[in-house]
């Protein structure tokens, strides 16, 4: 698995050997490192999943004085950090990144952006000019403008695909997670190539009352509207890509229907 992982990143790593010796392989494996920041360990749960999954070593980034677990007080701490272009101090890593060749790196998503810890990790240099995998969690925000921020602060990172799970898909990991690590080629398995969504269409009444069932539970995209919807038959039921609107904002909607007797739910918006 270690071996695969490294091989479908030789590309990016400039490496072009095909067979290694047992001794360098377990010198390549090495090299990947999951290094994550999660304040209530939902994060710390994909991390560790992926950990699981593509092998490597696994760190969590650590704030010298830690967020309160409750959401609301995390929050405002932040806010009041953005306001005063205050970096939180971090505690220093025990892996030495430079030993690393494949970072994965995971945070929540706070206001579509990724934590100042990660900007203070960010300010060392740390990232320079390494292969990065982005991965994050989320009340319903994409992982979209994160990474834009992220190839911004750090010119030469090399950002592979970035992938988000809304906090409360996390009981879906193996099928909202492994498909995208095979997608990267990160994990071995078969392939799946999604086709692409369809033409935007006005959405059927069924597809309306679909899309507002999706998010239900979730209060903050109440009174959205369905625009337009495009949609993609998958092997496991069929994804929508909704256009909505809320207050004259529009947002790209993304909603998953499996098949058999499952609800629908959304997997990611993006406000951009």
């Amino acid at each position: 698995m270690k071996k695969f992982v490294l091989y479908m990143l030789a590309g990016l790593l400039m490496t072009a050997c095909t067979s290694q010796p047992k001794s360098q392989e377990k010198e390549k494996a090495k090299k990947v490192l999951v290094l994550y920041f999660s304040v209530t360990n939902t994060t710390k749960q994909l991390a560790e999943y992926i950990h699981e999954k593509v092998g490597g070593d696994i760190e969590a980034i650590e704030a010298v004085n830690p967020y309160p677990a409750d959401f609301e007080a995390t929050a405002a701490r932040w806010q009041e950090e953005l306001k005063a272009n205050a970096l939180p101090d971090i505690k220093p890593l025990k892996a030495n990144i430079n030993d690393y060749d494949i970072i994965f790196l995971g945070y929540p998503i706070w206001g579509d952006r990724y934590p100042l810890t990660i900007k203070t990790l960010i300010k060392t240099g740390a990232l320079n000019g390494k292969v990065v995998v982005p991965f994050a969690t989320s009340g319903s925000s994409s992982v979209k403008q994160s990474v834009a921020e992220l190839k911004k602060d750090v010119p030469t990172i090399q950002v592979t695909n970035a992938f988000c799970v809304r906090s409360v898909l996390m009981d879906k990991l193996s099928l909202l997670v492994d498909r995208e690590l095979i997608t990267l080629g990160l994990i071995e398995g078969e392939n799946e190539v999604l086709p692409d969504y369809s033409e935007m269409r006005e959405p059927t009444a069924e597809e309306v009352a679909l899309f507002e069932q999706s998010f239900a539970d979730y209060p903050r995209m109440a009174g959205t509207k369905a625009v337009s919807v495009a949609s993609r038959n998958t092997p496991r039921g069929i994804d929508y890509k909704f256009v909505g609107e809320n207050n004259g904002a529009k947002m790209d909607i993304f909603v998953t229907k499996e098949k058999g007797d499952v609800a629908p739910y959304f997997t990611a918006v993006d406000r951009s």
